[in-house]
């Protein structure tokens, strides 16, 4: 009788490594940089409506410090890796999860910026693109490697657990005693229906390439 043991986690795909790498990195090189660099590359809703939509996807490279990076990170560790193993790990499939890691992260910003035209209040990190990783691998929880259905249980039950974790956010301004400051948690939401829909045309376009 063989015994299943975790995978470790040097063992991800590389392309989910990547986008860690892309949080942890960006947080190194920007670690002394001015608040004037810093409002260059947040999301600023009122700007995006002006019609400069760059902080969209810069903003996903930006952190509030490394407790805000590390908890990304790790996110789109657990739930990268199995987005990414659906992909794929040559080149198209690498293509592929970046293309939607960062689609999933505009979405989400720019669902937050409808909902909040005029605000100019600052948002950064890759949490939108992270929550669009948990939506996919929650497609994937029944069948490993195989997509079920964007109402199948197992997504609906992530779904309600992320939205009360949100909504505790939404109320406290944040995780209690974390110090993190105010979360932009509607960005959240947005990126996760963005991973749950998205997953399978994306997949599609993988499977599609190893048809020809």
């Amino acid at each position: 009788m063989t015994e299943d043991r975790p995978e470790p986690m040097f063992n991800a795909p590389w392309p989910a490594l990547l986008a860690v790498a892309s949080i942890l990195l960006s947080t190194l090189l920007l670690w002394r940089a001015s608040d004037q660099t810093i409002y260059a590359l947040a999301l600023e809703p009122a700007r995006v409506w002006r019609g400069d939509v760059t902080g969209l996807v810069t903003s996903l490279f930006v952190h509030g410090g490394w407790l805000h990076a590390g908890m990304n990170a790790a996110f789109a560790l657990a739930f990268g890796a199995p987005v990414a193993r659906l992909l794929g790990s040559g080149a198209r499939g690498g293509a592929l999860f970046i293309a939607f890691y960062i689609v999933c992260g505009v979405l989400a910003g720019l669902g937050y910026a409808a909902i909040h035209p005029q605000s100019t209040s600052l948002v950064i990190g890759a949490s939108g693109a992270v929550a669009g990783l948990m939506g996919a691998a929650g497609r994937l929880m029944d069948r490993p490697g195989e997509l079920s259905g964007l109402f199948a249980p197992r997504v609906l039950s992530l779904g309600a657990a992320w939205l009360i974790v949100n909504l505790v956010m939404a109320v406290f301004g944040g995780f209690p005693g974390m110090g993190t400051g105010p979360v932009a948690w509607e960005a959240h939401l947005f990126g996760f229906v963005a991973g749950a829909v998205l997953i399978a045309p994306v997949s599609r376009l993988r499977a599609g390439a190893q048809t020809h």
